[in-house]
């Protein structure tokens, strides 16, 4: 597991929680990260978008009407490319037997193992809302 506060590289992204979030997400991440000297052509890093995507999907359509906005962690650090989605919504998935074979968190569950990384829920501190943590490495 990683220590998400030992990624020196870290951008802040707040959407409102509707449709259009996830293609600015998306962008954003492909912006910071190139900024931050993240080879686009890197293994990971096309599966690391579409797990962004699924991830910010999943906030839109579940947790819209509790959480109005979403925000978007991006972080980097030495060989390790991270994100985090975090919603107002109090429900934390299963990421590691999604209740939907096939379906957005079963992908993600599916592409972050295949890519050696590790996806954890933080749950906030009231307990109202989780972010979900994304990190893989880019060694």
């Amino acid at each position: 597991m990683t220590n998400h506060a030992a990624l020196h590289h870290r951008h802040l992204l707040t959407l409102p929680t509707e449709p259009a979030a996830v293609a600015v997400a998306r962008k954003t991440a492909e912006y910071v990260y190139a900024a931050w000297g993240v080879n686009p052509g890197h293994p990971a890093f096309a599966p690391a978008l579409l797990i962004l995507s699924e991830l910010v999907t999943n906030s839109v359509r579940h947790a819209a009407e509790a959480s109005p906005s979403l925000d978007v962690i991006y972080a980097a650090g030495a060989g390790v490319l991270a994100f985090a989605v975090h919603d107002r919504h109090p429900h934390r998935p299963d990421l590691v037997t999604p209740a939907k074979p096939g379906g957005g968190l079963a992908l993600v569950a599916e592409l972050t193992a295949e890519h050696a990384g590790t996806a954890t829920i933080r749950p906030d501190a009231d307990a109202g809302g989780k972010s979900i943590w994304i990190t893989l490495p880019l060694q």
